[in-house]
């Protein structure tokens, strides 16, 4: 058994779990650590799909319940009906364009050095929005919207966040910040729009994921899986569990805290690999 692959497994079983559902890009940081850890070969392209799942499954069991009532509901409840209708609507925009622009997408900007640069720029975007975010709180005159819960979302603002997250198809921008910061800057509070992120994420990772499986079906059938099993098993459990903790602590942080920590994480992290590349300190190039 290869422990050092073992290992590697499980650090980018982490770096998913913990960046899937903060505003900093898992997909970003799997390209940066699996250059790091000589881990973005085609095995390594199959396990970081692959472990997405273990992510997303965090998410279905920490909401569970609520999932389990939207399902039974639907057909019988307005309420249950409406959010099923919302999710989907948001899901279609990123999807169609995922579809019709993925391949030229990946084959462009699947790089250390896009990624670096779209960290930087997302970070500036964060604390633009937090900006705007703290002149409404502070303007009396602003009408606050009258939003507790992600049911009560309309198909106009469905719409708008699923076209806000079609600016996570640049890699490095971050599935979640553009939903949760597109939604904060079309006006929905804080926690709603990270709850919805959450949700959105269900149909939308999963869908990708299944796709991506399938367009490297022949390379998943051809691996040892006697030697590549174990690998992919330590990284989606590990996937699930800094996935499961991550999302309980950001429900929490987002009742008290706003984004700026992640924006100047973000852009720091940028500036560390835009210049670690132009001193040749790392090749983030090879």
């Amino acid at each position: 058994m290869d422990f050092i692959l073992l290992g590697k497994a499980l650090i980018l079983g982490v770096v998913e779990g913990l960046t899937e559902f903060l505003p900093i890009s898992s997909t970003g940081h799997l390209i940066l650590a699996g250059h790091l850890l000589s881990f973005n070969d085609e095995k390594g392209k199959a396990f970081e799909v692959i472990i997405q799942l273990g992510a997303i499954l965090a998410v279905c069991w920490e909401f569970r319940t609520k999932i389990a009532s939207v399902i039974s509901g639907l057909g019988r409840r307005p309420l249950s009906n409406r959010f099923a209708l919302n999710i989907v609507i948001a899901s279609i925009p990123a999807i169609t364009l995922a579809l019709v622009f993925g391949k030229m997408i990946k084959a462009h900007l699947f790089a250390p050095i896009p990624v670096a640069t779209a960290f930087i720029v997302g970070g500036f975007i964060i604390l633009w929005a937090e900006k705007l975010e703290l002149a409404k709180q502070k303007n009396q005159k602003v009408i606050i919207r009258s939003i507790e819960h992600v049911e009560d979302l309309s198909t106009k603002d469905a719409i708008k966040v699923g076209l806000a997250q079609c600016a996570a198809l640049i890699p490095g921008t971050s599935r979640s910040g553009a939903t949760i910061i597109g939604g904060m800057l079309l006006g929905l509070p804080r926690q709603v729009a990270t709850e919805f992120s959450f949700f959105l994420a269900i149909p939308v990772i999963a869908g990708a994921t299944i796709y991506e499986i399938y367009k490297l079906r022949q390379d998943i059938g051809n691996m040892d899986w006697s030697s590549f099993g174990p690998v992919l098993a330590v990284g989606f459990v590990a996937a699930f569990i800094s996935a499961f903790f991550c999302v309980r602590w950001l429900i929490k942080y987002v009742s008290h805290h706003n984004f700026k920590p992640f924006a100047w994480y973000r852009i720091v992290f940028g500036v560390i690999v835009l210049a670690t590349s132009a001193l040749g300190i790392v090749n983030w190039t090879a």
